[in-house]
């Protein structure tokens, strides 16, 4: 069965105009070449012609891209690895130098993006501390170097927006944390050294002021106790000069009495004494 000519051509001019229609989603941007060589760039969106057959059209996407990389050891100022684990969050600024670039391929793109990263990277780590680098602000470690990346993504028709390091460890292969671990440990162990010196030395204060407080408490109560002993005996010197103001002859009694229980108080106790000795007269007589 033979078509109609006419139908031939309806098909060949569907097929014209499909070959010269291409269609750019939002986000995204079109460069058209024509026999290979770029001939229109920055298509927005929209519906857009091109010569069937003569013209090509190649979209990129415009859109943030995260641009994942793998974990990168660098070398600190102390010669100390360090394991950088980052990405970079760009886009195609340039079309046609993407193109020319990267021959449109995102893959060439990121694998040409990354050393361009890691080298400034490393340029920032190596000038950096172990503890700067570890313990730093990391968007200053970024922001340093952001420019350098895009002098050097320009090239590929891409500008990097913003870099973030997502883990800056120590390699669990390296020498470095049993390093710092000690030196941790030996910060740790100076300081609780000095606190323990410290709370030695308040102790030695506390126990001089407790020992001065001690002496200068005793010492008054000596004081006071001799005074209160002192006017106890002088109020006892008093009473018995008042009694023996009252009754001489019973306070000469009462004072003998005393005498003799001192004289005789233990129980092999020997006086010799004359007949007529005055110690002796109360036990004479009962008067």
């Amino acid at each position: 069965m033979r078509f109609p000519a006419w139908m031939a051509a309806v098909v060949a001019a569907l097929v014209l105009l499909m070959g010269s229609v291409f269609v750019v989603n939002e986000g995204h941007t079109a460069i058209v070449l024509n026999l290979g060589r770029v001939s229109r760039v920055d298509i927005g969106p929209g519906l857009h012609f091109k010569l069937p057959l003569i013209e090509s059209a190649r979209i990129f996407d415009r859109r943030l891209q995260v641009l994942p990389a793998e974990p990168e050891r660098y070398l600190t100022s102390e010669r100390k690895d360090v394991s950088v684990d980052f990405f970079a969050i760009g886009q195609i600024q340039d079309a046609r130098a993407f193109y020319r670039a990267t021959g449109g391929d995102e893959g060439a793109a990121v694998d040409r993006l990354a050393p361009i990263i890691k080298d400034a990277l490393r340029n920032e780590i190596n000038s950096r501390t172990l503890q700067q680098a570890v313990s730093g602000d990391r968007t200053e470690i970024v922001k340093s170097q952001l420019d350098v990346i895009n002098r050097g993504a320009a090239t590929l028709g891409v500008r990097i927006l913003d870099l973030r390091i997502k883990q800056l460890d120590l390699p669990t292969d390296s020498r470095v944390i049993d390093d710092v671990y000690n030196r941790m440990r030996a910060q740790r162990q100076q300081v609780a050294s000095r606190l323990r010196a410290e709370g030695e030395e308040q102790a030695n204060e506390i126990r001089a002021g407790a020992d001065r407080d001690q002496q200068v408490i005793i010492a008054e109560a000596e004081r006071d106790a001799q005074k209160l002993r002192g006017e106890g005996d002088a109020e006892a010197a008093r009473i018995y000069a008042e009694a023996a103001n009252r009754d001489p002859g019973f306070y000469a009694f009462q004072r003998s009495l005393e005498a003799y229980r001192k004289a005789f108080s233990g129980n092999d106790s020997v006086i010799v004494l004359e007949r007529n000795d005055p110690f002796l007269q109360y036990m004479r007589s009962d008067r």
